[in-house]
């Protein structure tokens, strides 16, 4: 290595952060920080020794960063082949899932080696997955490549694929062994992506952490400029959710927070059928997050003040807030109405929303009427 290259590995290795997410004998590290590509085989090396792996990622991301991650793979002496999806959430599907196990099953991998996911929350739920049920359950590190994919889908070991009866309908619970965040990528994003990354870090600090939300407030162009506040958020928002899968791994209460405007949203996803140039996740939880903010006004539970506080950060962020702003032609109630059915937050046919007192103040509703939820679209959809 070069002496120009060792300074910069040293200079990437002491901006990092590291986030542990607690879950005892299956604990892992999240590691936040320049140069991660890079130092990724000496990572997954001194975690996994003998490892063999298959790196899953997609068309757009294989042009951009896996070359650097084969380099360092093979520096660590990790023997590994690699499958290159579609770009896109389609790819989150049964053919695509059925094409990365027998990948897997083809280069005999055992249940002791890894799943590499490089790309973005789509790459990561999908392979995921599929480390999940090959072989019934084999090791899986996500290097997430996209804001979204470092702040949240990445952690927490939710995995799956789409169904065309809803988002993320197929799945399963699966942790990963290491995440590694590489905040560097992030420069590679368009505006429009990483604004739409950005509104998962909102989501912490209306969630539970109104101090947090204060600091993005006063710190957003900072994080969208790309200064050390770029990492910090990152952390921050690992720290949250890894607070939460370490007491509710499986969402059986707590957990179910981390949706906070994701019932509207996946149901915006899936009536626009998962067609990213009408609307991508992000935009859909910025939207949802928004209405699940004036549907707890309307309720009487959330002052209007607060509600309009996270509308207009949103829309600072170059992010929509109302249903009107999706492109493509009008939805309906009804459209909406059947996604929300089939949120997997539903037990029993009683609805489950993630509602609001004000800024970080969310709680779970179990039992919300549907009656009240068709109203209240309704009258948004004639805004």
């Amino acid at each position: 290595m070069k002496p120009e290259a060792a300074h910069q590995a040293d200079d990437d290795a002491a901006a990092r952060r590291r986030v542990v997410v607690d879950l005892g004998m299956r604990s892992y590290d999240i590691l936040i920080g320049p140069g991660l590509v890079d130092a990724a085989g000496e990572e997954i090396a001194r975690r996994l020794p003998g490892v063999r792996a298959a790196v899953v990622t997609d068309e757009t991301v294989a042009g951009l960063h896996l070359d650097r991650l084969s380099i360092a793979l093979r520096a660590a002496g990790i023997d590994h082949s690699t499958v290159v999806l579609p770009a896109g959430e389609p790819t989150k599907s049964f053919e695509h899932l059925t094409r990365v196990v027998d990948a897997v099953l083809a280069q005999r991998l055992e249940r002791d080696d890894a799943v590499i996911a490089l790309g973005g929350g789509v790459v990561g739920d999908l392979a995921g997955f599929a480390s999940a049920i090959a072989r019934r359950g084999m090791r899986f590190v996500q290097m997430p490549t996209t804001l979204l994919a470092q702040v949240d889908s990445s952690v927490g070991g939710k995995t799956g694929i789409n169904s065309p009866r809803g988002k993320n309908l197929i799945g399963a619970f699966h942790q990963p062994a290491l995440v590694l965040a590489d905040t560097a990528l992030l420069d590679t994003l368009s505006p429009r992506e990483f604004a739409a990354g950005y509104a998962e870090i909102v989501k912490y600090g209306l969630i539970d952490r109104p101090e947090f939300f204060d600091w993005l407030e006063r710190s957003r162009e900072a994080i969208f400029a790309g200064g050390p506040e770029r990492a910090e958020a990152i952390r921050q928002s690992c720290e949250a959710k890894a607070a939460v899968v370490a007491v509710d791994e499986r969402e059986h209460a707590g957990r179910a927070l981390l949706n906070l405007g994701h019932t509207f949203g996946h149901a915006l996803e899936a009536a626009v059928g998962y067609d990213s140039r009408r609307l991508v996740h992000g935009e859909g939880v910025a939207i949802g997050m928004t209405l699940a903010y004036r549907f707890s006004t309307e309720l009487g539970l959330c002052p209007a003040a607060d509600a309009g506080r996270g509308e207009a950060h949103l829309r600072a962020a170059g992010l929509p807030t109302r249903i009107a702003e999706i492109p493509g032609g009008p939805l309906s109630t009804a459209q909406l109405m059947t996604g929300i059915a089939q949120d997997k937050k539903v037990k029993r046919g009683h609805l489950t929303f993630i509602l609001t007192r004000g800024i970080g103040q969310a709680f779970v509703e179990s039992d919300v009427a549907p009656a009240a939820v068709e109203a209240f679209l309704d009258r948004e959809l004639a805004r």
